[in-house]
C-alpha cells in the first residue's frame, strides 16, 4: 500500500460537539466517487462533513446533543431530585462510494476496509456519549437533598457541567489515539481482510 496515500487519508474522524441513558440514533450518508485511491481521498476531503471545531471536512462525523430532564420533590425542610432522565440524540454521517462497474479489486479492498473502520470509529463515539449520559443520569439521581430547590437545581447544573466536560475530554482523547494509530490499524485490517478473502471466509469484493 502506498504510504503517502495512506497519510493523505489520515483525516481526523471527529465528533461534532453539539451538546445516553436514552439513545436516539439516525444515519446520514454522503456520496463519493472515483476509480483510484487518490480520487476517493480527494472526494472525502471535498464532500465529507464539515466540523466546526476544526474548520475542516472529515470522512465521517457524529453530531450529538444531550437533553436532561430533572424533576424535584420539595418538603418543608429540603428539596431533592425526584427523577432524572438523560437523552442523547446522535446523527452518524458516513461516506458511500458510488462504485464504478469495473473498479480495481485493490481499490475495492481498500474502500471496504476504510469504510468499515470509519463506521466503527463513529459508533465508538456514540458509545462514549451513551456511557457518559448514563453516568450523568446516575449521578443526578444519587444527589443528596438540598435545603432549597434552587440549591438542588444549582447542584444538578454543577454535576451536568462536570460530566459533560468529562465526556468532551473522552471524545477528544479517543480521536487523538485513533489518529496516531490510523496507518498501522488500516494496514493491519487490510492484511486481515486479504487473509480472509484468500481463505474463502469473505467474498473477493
Amino acid at each position: 500500500m502506498n504510504r503517502p496515500l495512506l497519510c493523505a487519508l489520515m483525516l481526523s474522524l471527529a465528533v461534532m460537539p453539539a451538546g445516553a441513558a436514552n439513545l436516539v440514533k439516525t444515519y446520514s450518508y454522503f456520496s463519493v466517487s472515483g476509480r483510484t485511491l487518490d480520487d476517493i481521498a480527494a472526494q472525502l476531503s471535498k464532500y465529507g462533513p464539515e466540523v466546526k471545531s476544526t474548520g475542516s471536512r472529515h470522512p465521517g462525523a457524529t453530531q450529538m446533543a444531550f437533553t436532561t430532564r430533572v424533576s424535584y420533590a420539595q418538603t418543608p425542610s429540603s428539596c431533592r431530585i425526584a427523577n432524572a432522565q438523560v437523552t442523547v440524540k446522535v446523527k452518524v454521517i458516513l461516506p458511500e462510494w458510488r462504485r464504478p462497474r469495473k473498479a480495481d479489486p485493490g481499490v475495492r479492498l481498500f474502500w471496504d476496509t476504510l469504510s468499515a473502520d470509519i463506521k466503527r470509529h463513529e459508533e465508538r463515539h456514540v458509545e462514549i456519549a451513551k456511557n457518559h449520559a448514563s453516568e450523568l443520569e446516575d449521578a443526578l439521581k444519587a444527589t443528596y437533598p438540598q435545603k432549597t430547590c434552587e440549591a438542588a437545581k444549582a447542584k444538578a447544573a454543577e454535576i451536568s457541567t462536570a460530566i459533560l466536560a468529562k465526556h468532551d475530554r473522552a471524545q477528544m482523547q479517543f480521536d487523538r489515539v485513533e489518529g496516531v494509530n490510523f496507518e498501522s490499524r488500516i494496514v493491519r485490517l487490510l492484511r486481515y481482510r486479504m487473509e480472509r478473502i484468500q481463505s474463502g471466509q469473505l467474498p473477493p469484493g
